[in-house]
């Protein structure tokens, strides 16, 4: 270690004060904020990254700042890497759509460290990013397709009680006066039901 002192002449005497009688600089350290802070967001997650001194990336520990851009930063949330990394991740679960985000990295040794101690670097360059927005189905086809899956399950029920009418039926007449069983005159309303069930979904295409 080095011993820090303070030399000084008053009133025509030199004087010596002994600020720190044991220094190590290695415990006293204070780094450069991390440089080229990038981001790149998709639907399901934000990553951001930042470079170091290759020398360094096993020994540090870093602090992500992230807050709305419209915002001060004392509502900024904190998010801490879990790894010596120069890297995190946002879900996207944690940022509103359509707003812009801006955020902002620091670095300082790992408190895991023994060699080394030092305090936070001053924070670093800003990155910004926006979660986009759900896009919005039009009215017109949400309409057309809630009337498509209203008008399937009527149909099979329409067909089965047509089906069960007929086989509980006594008599099926048909115009000649003849008698008809429910298996004769069942598929021709049947086949009579699924041209206009085919022409009605056509339409609502």
């Amino acid at each position: 270690g080095y011993r820090v002192s303070l030399q000084g002449n008053f009133f025509g005497r030199n004087h010596t004060y002994i600020t720190f009688p044991e220094y190590n600089p290695c415990k006293h350290i204070k780094l450069d904020p991390p440089s080229n802070i990038q981001s790149n967001i998709t639907a399901s997650k934000c990553q951001i990254w930042w470079s170091v001194p290759w020398y360094l990336v096993e020994i540090l520990q870093y602090e992500l700042q992230y807050k709305e851009y419209s915002m001060s930063w004392e509502t900024a949330l904190n998010k801490t890497p879990s790894s010596s990394l120069p890297q995190v991740e946002i879900e996207a679960t944690e940022l509103r759509s359509s707003i812009t985000y801006i955020a902002r990295v620091r670095c300082k040794v790992s408190d895991n460290e023994d060699s080394y101690h030092s305090q936070w670097s001053e924070w670093s360059q800003t990155t910004v990013f926006q979660r986009p927005g759900v896009p919005k189905l039009p009215e017109k086809i949400l309409n057309t397709r809630t009337m498509q899956l209203l008008f399937i399950p009527l149909s099979f029920g329409t067909l089965l009680y047509l089906f069960w009418n007929c086989k509980l039926s006594s008599s099926c007449f048909l115009t000649s006066g003849q008698k008809a069983s429910p298996v004769s005159t069942f598929p021709h309303q049947l086949l009579s039901f699924s041209h206009s069930i085919i022409c009605t979904t056509g339409i609502l295409r």
